[in-house]
């Protein structure tokens, strides 16, 4: 397809230009691409290691990045079945019935006008860095051809997460090599980390029980870590 020539010829002459800060940009480009090859009305691309280190690093519109906030909030949807397994999770009806691995998120996404969605590992070699997630507004499912488009847009994405690349490591304890991205959830991977001092839990109990209490109190996961960086809430002291 042309289109997806010329994409990939972009991606790789910015890199090859030096362009690797703009990484960020970059993936937008990609995401933007994804919108007009397939019939779906949002894209993002959202790197992970594993449920509690997750960022997203571009979302094409407002229902995306509610989508993608939704997932991190609730640990669960599309995104992390998708890395988990290496394979694309397609639901071209969302009404049909909720999937038995998320649920919660399922139930929540049917309030947004989104009616299916396709979300794609993007891999760097064997290596799974991230994901790309679509959706669209209404039922049906992707053609054969499509869906050939979909993978091939997912490893452009890969080709552009390369300009993010810091050394050999997509993320560190702190997520630092996103620290130009504009990181979303950078006070969630801090309060994750003063849970663990102050608890002395694992990692993904203390950002789990976080999550139990967002949900729990209907707030935002991001709400809830904000106020435990600032001292506000000590989630030891929160009956359970």
């Amino acid at each position: 397809m042309a289109e997806l020539d010329v994409l990939r010829a972009s991606v790789l002459a910015a890199l090859a230009g030096g362009q690797t800060g703009r990484g960020v940009e970059i993936v937008g480009r990609v995401c933007r691409a994804c919108v007009r090859l397939l019939p779906v009305d949002g894209a993002a691309v959202s790197v992970m290691a594993d449920a509690g280190r997750r960022e997203v690093v571009y979302t094409s519109n407002a229902v995306s990045a509610a989508l993608a906030e939704l997932q991190f909030s609730l640990g669960e949807g599309p995104c992390f079945e998708s890395y988990s397994h290496g394979s694309p999770v397609l639901v071209p009806d969302l009404a049909a019935g909720l999937p038995l691995g998320w649920p919660v998120f399922a139930a929540q996404a049917a309030e947004y006008p989104v009616a299916a969605l396709f979300t794609f590992p993007v891999q760097i070699g064997v290596v799974r860095v991230a994901t790309l997630d679509t959706y669209r507004g209404t039922p049906g499912s992707l053609t054969d051809d499509e869906l050939s488009t979909a993978l091939q847009v997912a490893d452009l994405a890969a080709l552009a997460l390369s300009g993010l690349l810091d050394g050999d490591r997509w993320l560190d304890g702190n997520g630092q090599w996103m620290e130009g991205a504009g990181m979303r959830h950078r006070e969630v991977h801090q309060a994750t980390g003063m849970l663990i001092a102050q608890l002395d839990l694992p990692a993904g109990e203390a950002l789990a029980r976080m999550r139990a209490y967002a949900f729990g109190h209907g707030r935002a996961l991001r709400d809830v870590a904000a106020d435990i960086v600032a001292g506000r809430l000590e989630l030891d002291q929160e009956p359970w």
